[in-house]
């Protein structure tokens, strides 16, 4: 089996849009719908026509497009059976531990609510790729806009367990910022000290700084550390329950 081919792409201005392409079955499918003309002129350069939509969750930056881009292509919009009253044109609902079957690609489906209530995010096993949306950021995560802190720390354990070679492909190029946070919380991380140096580099030379993997996150992203001693002792709850250590991680995030 060939791996997905996976283009990433700019869109708004700090979002990626994501095309996957099955070439043995002539499948297509944007990750999100964040703007509909990068996603209409990536697939035209590549000769690709628009097959699937395949959503994390409702807001406009994500499912805005699905609409304008299922009339134009009659794809097929998959997106969470808990937030399917808010995924426009959705055609198949997914819960937690099902899996999709994207041509010769099978994708696990994880229910990663926090950021919003039915938030989903897609790793596709055998291809060793994770597509998260807004649950997890490279150095950061999602504001917790609907979900409480157990929530988004439950579902952050889920792509936290998964291989550390797993690519990490978010949905928005947030991670210089995340990077100072982080350094505020845990600056005796030297990999994190490291990191922050070549990421600002990459965004001086106007390159991405995604995709990620999910070793490079359990090294140096705080809301994936919750158990580290240095960041505990930074935020004075030194052997606090994991839980209070990630919200109060978030908070300061939040106001920083």
């Amino acid at each position: 089996m060939e791996k997905l081919q996976i283009q990433q792409f700019p869109c708004l201005a700090d979002n990626y849009g994501y095309l996957i392409h099955d070439s043995e079955n002539n499948l297509t499918a944007t990750i999100d719908t964040p703007e509909v003309a990068p996603i209409n002129r990536a697939l035209e350069e590549r000769g690709w026509s628009l097959t699937h939509i395949l959503n994390t969750h409702h807001h406009f930056d994500h499912a805005g497009g699905n609409l304008e881009l299922k009339d134009r292509w009659n794809c097929t919009i998959v997106g969470a059976k808990s937030d399917a009253s808010r995924i426009p044109g959705i055609d198949v609902l997914m819960a937690d531990g099902e899996t999709y079957q994207f041509g010769s690609h099978t994708a696990q489906v994880f229910d990663v609510s926090g950021h919003t209530i039915g938030h989903i995010a897609y790793y596709f096993a055998d291809d060793g790729v994770l597509f998260c949306g807004d649950a997890l950021f490279a150095l950061g995560c999602g504001r917790l806009f609907e979900g409480t802190p157990q929530q988004m720390w439950t579902s952050l354990q889920k792509l936290r367990n998964l291989p550390d070679d797993t690519v990490v492909y978010c949905a928005h190029e947030y991670t210089q910022a995340n990077a100072r946070f982080a350094l505020s919380v845990e600056p005796q991380n030297d990999q994190l000290q490291s990191r922050s140096k070549e990421i600002d580099t990459l965004r001086a030379a106007g390159k991405p700084t995604v995709p990620s993997t999910i070793g490079l996150e359990k090294a140096t992203n705080p809301f994936l550390r919750p158990m580290s001693d240095n960041l505990q002792k930074n935020l004075g709850l030194t052997g606090a329950d994991l839980v209070d250590v990630f919200a109060e991680t978030r908070r300061r995030k939040d106001n920083f």
